[in-house]
C-alpha cells in the first residue's frame, strides 16, 4: 500500500470529514482563500451589474451578446501565447498585474456610470479590456495552483474548495448586485468590485513563495508554442475533454448572456429577479463543489464529466420551458449543479495529468476552451435569441449540451487506458497486473 492510500485509510477510519479541507493546511492557498473570497463577490456583483447596464441601455439581446463577445474575445485570441509567457515568468508576478490592472478596469466603470457618462461603446472597450486582462490571469491562475499547495496529493482538494469559494461568491454577489442595482445604479456595484481587488492583490504580496523563473533553455516562444499545442494534441484524455469543454462553452454557457431577458421579459421581473435566477445558479454550483470538496481522490471523476454535461443540458432544457419564477429557480439549481460537476471534474483531472513544465500552456488552452470559445456563444446566443427567442436558444443549448456528453461517454473507455499509467506512477490507483482490464479512473 502505497503512503498516499495509508493516509486514505487512517482519514477513513477517523469517520470525520477533515481531510475535506485539507489544503488549507497550506498557508499560501489560506491567503489565496481569504483574499480570492473577497474579491470574487465583486467580481460577480460586476457581472451580473454589466449585464442589468447593457440591457437598460439598449434593450438588444444582440448587444448583450456582443459585449459578452467584446470582453472574451481577447481570451481566445491571446491565451495560447500568454501560456507560454506564464511558463517561462515569475506566476505570482502575473497575478499581481493582472488583478492591479483588473482593478483599474472595474473603477474606470464605476466612474463613468455614477458620473452618467457611460455609453454601450464604453462598455465595449472597457470589456475588450477585460478579455486581454483574462487572458493572462486564467491561465497564470490556474497553473500557480500547484504553488500554492505543496503537497500533490492536496492539489484535487484545493480545485474543489476553490470552485466552492466561486460559488459561494456567485450566490453573494448577483443578490447584493440586485439590491444595489434596484435601490441606486449599477456603478456602486463597480465600484465595490474595484475595490475588492485590493485583498487579493495583498494576499499575493504576503505569500511565501520561491521565485520561479522558466526561460525556456533557450528556447524561442514560438517552438514553446508549438510544444504546447503538440502535447494537448498528442494527448487524447486532454485533447478530449478540452474538446467538450469547448462545446459546452459554444453551446450551454452562454445561457448566463441571456439571463436579464428571462428576468424581464419571461418572468416579468426586475434586477432583483435577475438576482435571484444569478443566485440560483451559484446554489447549484456551490451544492457539486462541496459535494467535491468532501472527495478523498481524483479517481471516479472521469465519468462525471458526461453525466454532468447530460445533467447540465436537461436543466438547460427545462429552464427554457418554464414560465414560473420558483420553477426557473429550481431548475437553474439543477443547471448550476451540472455546469459546475463538470467543469471541476476536468479541471482537476487535467492538472494532475499534465507534465509541470507545461501547466501554463496546458492551461491557456483549457483558458480557450473554457473562456475563448464564450465570445462565440455568447454572439450566437444573442442573434438565436433576437431570432427565435431566449426560452428557444436555451432549449436548442441544452440538445447540444447532452449530445456533446453522450459523445464523451463514447471515449471513456480509451481515455481510461491512457490515464491508468499516470495514476498508478501517483499512486492514485494500484499497479494492476497487465492482463487486469476495467479499472476505474
Amino acid at each position: 500500500m502505497t503512503p498516499k492510500a495509508e493516509n486514505q485509510e487512517r482519514a477513513s477510519a477517523a469517520g470525520d470529514f477533515s481531510h475535506a479541507w485539507r489544503a488549507l493546511r497550506h498557508r499560501n492557498f489560506r491567503l489565496f482563500f481569504g483574499g480570492q473570497s473577497i474579491s470574487l463577490i465583486g467580481t460577480w456583483m460586476t457581472r451580473v451589474a454589466t449585464s442589468w447596464l447593457v440591457y437598460r441601455l439598449t434593450k438588444s439581446s444582440l448587444l448583450l451578446g456582443t459585449v459578452s463577445f467584446a470582453g472574451q474575445i481577447p481570451t481566445f485570441l491571446l491565451a495560447p501565447m500568454a501560456g507560454v509567457i506564464v511558463d517561462r515568468i515569475d506566476r505570482r508576478k502575473v497575478l499581481v498585474w493582472t488583478q492591479a490592472l483588473a482593478m483599474l478596469q472595474s473603477l474606470a466603470l464605476a466612474w463613468l456610470t455614477l458620473t452618467h457618462r457611460i455609453t454601450i461603446t464604453e462598455v465595449l472597450v472597457l470589456s475588450s479590456m477585460q478579455g486581454i486582462i483574462n487572458a493572462f490571469d486564467m491561465p497564470g491562475r490556474q497553473s500557480f495552483m500547484v504553488k500554492m499547495v505543496e503537497d500533490r496529493a492536496d492539489l484535487s482538494n484545493a480545485i474543489a474548495i476553490n470552485s466552492s469559494m466561486v460559488n459561494v461568491a456567485r450566490l453573494i454577489g448577483p443578490s447584493l448586485a440586485g439590491i444595489l442595482i434596484a435601490a441606486t445604479n449599477e456603478g456602486w456595484c463597480f465600484l465595490v468590485d474595484g475595490i475588492s481587488y485590493i485583498a487579493v492583490i495583498a494576499s499575493l504580496l504576503m505569500m511565501r513563495v520561491a521565485s520561479a523563473t522558466e526561460p525556456g533553455s533557450g528556447t524561442s516562444m514560438l517552438a514553446q508554442l508549438r510544444e504546447g499545442w503538440n502535447y494537448v494534441a498528442g494527448f487524447a484524455p486532454i485533447r478530449t475533454i478540452l474538446l467538450l469543454f469547448a462545446l459546452l462553452s459554444l453551446m450551454g454557457w452562454p445561457f448566463m448572456v441571456l439571463m436579464p431577458i428571462f428576468a424581464a421579459q419571461v418572468l416579468h421581473g426586475g434586477p432583483h429577479t435577475l438576482g435571484f435566477l444569478m443566485g440560483a445558479v451559484g446554489v447549484g454550483s456551490l451544492i457539486s463543489a462541496l459535494s467535491l470538496v468532501v472527495r478523498r481522490s481524483v479517481r471516479g471523476l472521469g465519468k462525471m464529466i458526461p453525466i454532468a454535461a447530460t445533467t447540465f443540458g436537461v436543466g438547460l432544457i427545462c429552464f427554457g420551458l418554464s414560465t414560473n419564477l420558483w420553477l426557473s429557480m429550481a431548475l437553474l439549481l439543477l443547471t448550476g449543479f451540472g455546469m459546475m460537476q463538470g467543469l471541476t471534474a476536468s479541471n482537476t483531472i487535467i492538472q494532475t495529468l499534465v507534465d509541470e513544465n507545461m501547466r501554463g500552456r496546458v492551461m491557456s488552452y483549457y483558458t480557450m476552451a473554457f473562456v475563448g470559445m464564450a465570445p462565440f456563444g455568447s454572439l450566437l446566443a444573442g442573434a438565436l435569441a433576437h431570432l427565435i427567442g431566449a426560452p428557444r436558444t436555451v432549449i436548442v443549448s441544452g440538445i447540444a449540451c447532452i449530445l456533446g456528453g453522450l459523445w464523451f461517454w463514447t471515449r471513456l473507455p480509451h481515455l481510461r487506458k491512457d490515464m491508468r499509467p499516470i495514476y498508478e506512477r501517483m499512486g492514485i490507483i494500484p499497479q494492476a497486473p497487465i492482463m487486469e482490464e476495467g479499472a476505474e479512473n
